[in-house]
């Protein structure tokens, strides 16, 4: 019988978690709508503002539930649900 390896949870070789508190908030704002705003995103049947979006978002980033990573080779911001 095979026995299954836990799902590691570290950023993949080469990305950096990236503490979303320490960005500007001209930065972190930037971040967060360009996150919101990719294809793809879906907040199911309820509308939400823009700002609403990026204040869910940046509440998971507050509570642990979500983290910022950096790609330096794809010179591009990540942000990342946190699995328990």
């Amino acid at each position: 019988m095979r026995s299954e390896t836990p799902q590691d949870d570290t950023p993949d070789h080469g990305v950096l978690e990236i503490p979303w508190n320490r960005l500007s908030t001209d930065a972190l704002d930037a971040v967060l709508a360009e996150f919101v705003l990719r294809e793809g995103t879906d907040y199911g049947e309820q509308e939400f503002s823009l700002t609403d979006k990026k204040q869910h978002v940046k509440q998971q980033l507050e509570s642990g539930k979500a983290r910022l990573l950096f790609d330096p080779i794809e010179n591009s911001c990540h942000i990342d649900l946190v699995r328990n």
